[in-house]
């Protein structure tokens, strides 16, 4: 085994109320500069919807993560050679209005306007050029649009529902949405590493964080066609590519990541997961259907006294062992596996999971009387106002019995609560639901207080950096003293 640590992390969907302060929180601290105006490392989509940048799911038209060639992986993209080829035109790079033009408003039109009868407006404007601009998208220019015929029609994962699934979902009485916080999920096997020609990008071997070396970059943006996920930027200005970071200048000092800390509906959890490296390849040409076990087949439990020694034996301190035994990400992907990993079919095994969204349809109102639609609790999860085929193509690479076994448990420790707090179901009927998804009432309340009642430090588990034992600690700390972990020591300049 070659065991190594991941910094990895687990977004709570039920819980994310859409109010964009993480995307905020990250745009101010990060992608405020000249030429990442655009950017957003950080974003919260509406789902249904077309996503930003518009449609970035179909692979079709991005060609971006792996597929399989036989018993081989190969990048959609094309191999590092093939840039060359599209150095001067490449058809499957998102646009700007794949993005959109950024834009600000004449703020001070209102102040120095003349004395009029008309009221004085702030013009919008375009960052780019700094000319008049009509405002047509946004980086969640579908925010709270369910049903629309414009976006969420457009979305490739509603495409591909069946007319029955589409008409039940855009039916007046069952309009749905979600709210799908994306980062970067510092995948395993990181299409945008391998197609990367200059060798700027980069997976720290102390944590997994994948990095971009600006100072190596060449604008060859073959890391902006190859991720799948398309979070690896341009920036226009310097002419280099920036993505997160993951924050880790606060992790290293022991802080969450801005988007983390700053979550007003408490859904984001973070801990370390020990993996074994050796066997990335192979988990990623499993064929689609099994490629999720197979992912959670690489996480390994930091319990076992044999991966302990094995990672003791590839230089992994104990407490980030610790760390991983402790972690809030274990829980929710190993052991009660109600998170799961988005387009999981792009093989590029993200560490970034997400608990899908119950959305149950409980009752109707019909003349003035209310009505339960179901007498089996159970039944409401092939009900629920989300088709499972859309949910599961997102978050269970389309196994849709992963999805159900993930939304029955959630549902069975939901009945199991509301048995114990409000009375009106059988506590009985509530342990035989908590059994039929191979849980118990133990279980059930280590769910309820992660997901309900955790403090700081239980949702944020961040083991210490070692940077004592970093190659940085080499340096000269009065010749270093100014650097700040990341970035440059002088202003990067084009074609450098």
């Amino acid at each position: 085994m070659n065991i190594r640590a991941q910094v990895s992390s687990v977004f709570h969907l039920d819980k994310c109320i859409g109010c964009h302060t993480c995307s905020i929180a990250c745009k101010n601290l990060w992608t405020d500069r000249k030429g990442a105006e655009y950017m957003w490392w950080n974003n919260v989509e509406t789902k249904p919807g077309t996503g930003y940048p518009t449609k970035w799911e179909d692979q079709e038209q991005y060609q971006g993560g792996w597929e399989r060639s036989g018993n081989d992986l190969k990048l959609r993209s094309g191999g590092r050679g093939g840039v060359l080829g599209k150095i001067f035109h490449n058809p499957k790079l998102p646009t700007m209005d794949d993005y959109y033009e950024p834009f600000t408003f004449q703020y001070g039109d209102l102040t120095s306007a003349p004395a009029g009868n008309d009221q004085p407006t702030a013009r919008p404007i375009s960052m780019v050029s700094g000319q008049p601009m009509k405002i047509e998208a946004g980086p969640n220019w579908d925010d709270d649009l369910s049903g629309s015929n414009v976006y969420a029609a457009n979305d490739p994962g509603v495409v591909k529902l069946s007319a029955e699934e589409q008409a039940q979902m855009f039916a007046i009485e069952k309009l749905v949405m979600f709210h799908l916080p994306r980062i970067c999920n510092h995948c395993l096997n990181p299409s945008c590493v391998a197609a990367c020609p200059s060798g700027a990008l980069y997976k720290r071997g102390e944590d997994g964080i994948v990095l971009l070396d600006q100072t190596r970059c060449r604008a060859w943006r073959a890391c902006v066609s190859a991720c799948p996920y398309k979070k690896t930027y341009y920036n226009w200005q310097t002419g280099k590519s920036e993505k997160c970071i993951l924050c880790f200048p606060r992790l290293e000092t022991g802080q969450a990541p801005a988007c983390f800390h700053s979550c007003v509906g408490r859904i984001r959890y973070l801990g370390v997961l020990l993996y074994d490296a050796s066997r990335i390849e192979a988990v990623a040409c499993l064929p689609d259907d099994q490629i999720v076990e197979g992912q959670r087949s690489l996480i390994l439990d930091p319990f076992d006294p044999e991966v302990i020694a094995a990672a003791r034996d590839n230089g992994l301190h104990d407490s980030t062992i610790q760390a991983a035994q402790e972690s809030p990400v274990y829980k929710f992907v190993k052991v009660w596996k109600i998170a799961l990993p988005p387009h999981l079919e792009f093989r590029t095994l993200p560490m970034l999971f997400y608990v899908p969204p119950l959305l149950p349809v409980i009752s109707s109102r019909d003349s003035g009387h209310v009505e339960n639609l179901s007498t089996d609790l159970f039944n409401d999860i092939d009900q629920a106002r989300m088709p499972i085929a859309y949910l599961a193509r997102l978050l269970g690479a389309g196994n849709e019995g992963l999805l159900r076994y993930a939304l029955r448990k959630q549902l069975a420790v939901r009945i199991y609560r509301r048995a114990l707090t409000v009375g009106d179901i059988d506590t009985d009927q509530a342990a035989r639901m908590l059994a039929e998804v191979d849980s118990n009432v133990d279980q059930a309340e280590s769910i309820y207080k992660l997901t309900s009642l955790a403090t700081f430090d239980d949702r944020f588990v961040i083991p210490p950096a070692h940077r004592e034992e970093a190659i940085e600690m080499m340096q000269d700390p009065l010749e270093a003293k100014q650097e700040a972990g990341f970035g440059f020591r002088v202003a990067p300049r084009r074609g450098l």
